[in-house]
């Protein structure tokens, strides 16, 4: 740090600039810690179970911000073979109760990978879902990226034994954080059999993102950042190619890297935001939740939309318009 000798946080507490770099060596090789949420008082042996309680009550996106009810299998480095591809590695979060469960694969964007959506595929799978963090290659091609999840898709729903035999192979979900986006909608365009998609701040890239949006035919919801502090790359074409049964929302006061979580610290830490950034983090995990469940239980963006109800009144979410 040019010209000092000390870094200074928000609060005025000053860090030698030597033991500054050393606490920063320390924290970037160490994994970030999952966040201490609460677990829902809910009470449900199964899924199923699970499933007809959420669809009798009025939605609410709020309590998925909790951690579900059931405890999560993890999996680490499955290695899933592709018959016309590249073998693919992912880590598999399993709902350790499910006979029979849907599976969302999450994708990561630019320069990231599967270990920046461990925390969101273990939530999924503490609420009845199984979770799958997927790696691709990390700068892209992003169309070619998606037709490979595309391959994916039909691989495990032709043979879910590839991955584990509790998946309902009839309940694919695909998600995707950034360039990932670009990646899920390139998938649903080329036909993936998937019942739908979540867009995590999705930015768009790829001459032909515009005609394979206009080719999706199964239901997405598009989660964004608030475009006021971090407008992303043509995020609004997702919304205005695809023909049909899409939902779009804004969480205020969050940014891109929020609809991930990273699994290392940064220089952040030392002044006081890591709650902040957390909080926003949870606001997309919740969300994402809310609208995977809805798509495997109902084959529709409603539910999810529908829990987003107190959010919008309370400004936590805005700049919504669904079609």
């Amino acid at each position: 740090m040019p010209g000092t000798a000390a870094a200074i946080g928000r609060s005025g507490f000053r860090i030698p600039a030597l033991l500054l770099i050393a606490l920063m060596t320390h924290l970037v090789g160490c994994a970030r810690p999952f966040p201490a949420t609460e677990v829902t008082p809910i009470k449900v042996a199964d899924p199923a179970e699970l499933q007809r309680y959420l669809l009798s009550r009025k939605p609410d996106v709020a309590q998925f911000r909790r951690r579900g009810p059931f405890a999560v299998i993890e999996r680490r480095d499955v290695e899933i073979p592709l018959a016309s591809g590249p073998t693919v590695e992912a880590d598999l979060y399993l709902c350790a109760t499910a006979r029979k469960a849907p599976l969302v694969i999450v994708l990561h964007g630019l320069d990231n990978s599967k270990e920046d959506h461990a925390f969101q595929a273990m939530h999924l799978a503490s609420w009845g879902m199984h979770g799958m963090a997927l790696d691709l290659p990390k700068r892209g091609p992003w169309i070619a990226n998606g037709r490979t999840l595309a391959r994916l898709a039909d691989a495990i729903h032709r043979t879910p034994q590839l991955v584990d035999g509790r998946i309902d192979a009839d309940k694919i979900i695909l998600a995707g954080h950034s360039f990932g986006a670009t990646a899920v909608a390139a998938a649903l365009g080329e036909g993936a059999p998937a019942l739908g998609g979540v867009l995590l701040d999705p930015a768009g890239i790829g001459r032909e993102l515009a005609q394979l949006l206009r080719r999706i035919t199964v239901p997405v919801m598009v989660i964004g950042a608030d475009e006021d502090i971090w407008p992303t790359r043509n995020r609004g074409q997702f919304y205005r190619f695809i023909p049909r049964a899409v939902g779009e929302i804004s969480i205020r006061d969050t940014v891109h890297k929020d609809a991930q979580y990273p699994n290392e610290y940064t220089l952040r830490a030392f002044e006081n935001e890591p709650d902040d950034t957390e909080e926003a983090q949870i606001a997309f995990v919740s969300a994402l939740t809310a609208s995977a469940f809805g798509l495997a239980a109902t084959g529709s963006i409603d539910y999810g939309w529908n829990s987003f109800e107190n959010a919008f009144k309370n400004g936590v979410f805005f700049n919504a318009r669904r079609k």
